[in-house]
């Protein structure tokens, strides 16, 4: 480190804000998830033995994900290194194993390799990992807010050890705001402040978990607040409410507030009721949701509840994402608005998801059963003299466009999987087979 660099650290850590300043250095420092750092615990006890294996910390914002990974940085033998999966590339990554490499060969010490955001990698770049973590080079430490179980590849998550950060207690937060406002080190008690016990009450629940939250509003407060009369910044709730104009929804993505408005938000759209669905829409929309989640979530619905009651709503579902995708926020909740009201509004039926579940368990209960010759391929080397092909009747040359033929395995000859519902555009597909089969029988006679 050439003295610039030194500067600028220094700098840094002086005028950092104020939640980076105030990070544990140690693991009896780190406040709240004693689930997973108590004493007796399993990541406890491996970071003191500083017997690390690969980790995925997985947890809403401000929990602690990075923390821990600096507590272990500061407690390891092994070398420390980290990138951000938001603007690092794969030459970063050929660096840092390049150096992982040296460092073992020179000095017999594996390096840690802390990935933030971790999600953010695709495919290719988590691939990459793979041999290195696998032989050692590297040991992963992967962070993310997104469920790991869809967002970090499986070969990674099966040689990592995944632990999960639950929001903060209030009482967490409240002593973290105490170590805020009266710590002289590394806090702001240098700027003699008080917090009175109605916000430090209001800025603990309002945080709904996020120490970071908690931390920013304290810190504007303590440095846009006059001093009173006695010398004092007094932290009164109305200084804390003005930190915060906007109230934080208890709504975290890894816990039961996420999947109940999630829930709430399906079964109203299948339900018929548009004022509902909207309303959680906006629920989700409100505490930061993913607009690509919530998009994902209206095409299953449309396909699940509405289906071919009316064909169009997958159609609208579909453009609604790929709009909201390009155009982002705020202008891609009126899109999908425009998506949630459309199916809740339209006729449903559940006869595509009826027919493929009942189709499947047939092809369990049955295997490979095979296919009538006069439906097989003869068009590669040597399928004609065969026999496949052999029969088939082209529907277009018939009245109708259409021709009764065994298509379905002979030995489910008669078997149904789809019944249409009488409900939307359904009863139309219903009537056409209805007359398809009329003038089948008709032809017979």
């Amino acid at each position: 480190m050439d003295l610039f660099e030194y500067m600028r650290t220094t700098n840094m850590e002086k005028e950092s804000p104020l939640a980076a300043r105030l990070r544990p250095r140690t693991l009896d420092e780190v406040v709240g998830q004693q689930h997973i750092i108590g004493k007796d615990k399993l990541l406890y006890r491996a970071i003191k033995a500083d017997k690390l294996s690969s980790l995925i910390f997985y947890g809403p914002p401000g929990t602690g994900k990075t923390t821990l990974a600096k507590v272990i940085a500061n407690t390891t033998s092994a070398e420390f290194t980290q990138i951000n999966a938001t603007i690092a590339g794969k030459k970063d990554m050929e660096e840092v194993v390049k150096a992982a490499k040296d460092t073992q060969g020179m000095y017999g010490r594996r390096t840690i390799l802390f990935i933030d955001e971790i999600h953010r990698f695709n495919k290719g770049q988590q691939d990459y990992l793979l041999p290195f973590v696998e032989d050692g080079t590297l040991i992963l430490i992967g962070a993310t807010t997104e469920n790991p179980y869809f967002e970090v590849n499986g070969a990674l998550l099966s040689r990592s050890i995944i632990f999960e950060l639950k929001p903060l207690e209030k009482e967490d937060i409240k002593e973290l705001l105490r170590r805020a406002v009266y710590d002289t080190e590394r806090g702001m008690g240098v700027y003699n402040a008080q917090l009175e016990p109605e916000a430090e009450e209001f800025l603990a629940d309002i945080a709904g978990g996020d120490a970071r939250h908690a931390l920013n509003a304290i810190e504007l407060g303590i440095m846009t607040t006059g001093r009173g009369e006695d010398g004092k910044i007094h932290i009164t709730l109305e200084v804390a409410q003005e930190c915060i104009q906007k109230r934080a929804v208890r709504y975290d993505k890894s816990g039961d507030s996420h999947y109940d408005t999630i829930s709430a938000f399906i079964k109203s759209m299948r339900g018929s009721d548009p004022d509902a669905a909207v309303y959680y829409l906006a629920r989700m929309l409100y505490a930061g949701e993913s607009v690509t989640f919530i998009a994902r979530r209206i095409m299953i619905c449309a396909a699940e509840d509405v289906g071919i009651a009316d064909p169009q709503a997958l159609t609208v579902a579909v453009n609604a994402s790929l709009a909201a995708e390009r155009i982002g926020m705020p202008e891609a909740q009126i899109i999908l608005s425009q998506a949630v009201i459309y199916v809740a509004c339209a006729p449903k039926s559940n006869a595509c998801v009826s027919a493929v579940f009942e189709a499947m368990k047939t092809v369990e209960e049955t295997g490979n059963l095979p296919i009538p010759s006069h439906l097989q391929d003869a068009h590669y080397k040597g399928a004609a003299k065969l026999g496949h092909g052999t029969g088939y009747l082209y529907v277009h040359e018939y009245p109708g466009n259409y021709v009764r033929q065994q298509y379905l395995p002979y030995e489910l000859n008669g078997k149904e999987f789809y019944h249409p519902s009488g409900n939307g555009y359904e009863v139309k597909v219903k009537e056409h087979m209805k007359q398809i089969k009329r003038a089948e029988g008709k032809r017979q006679e």
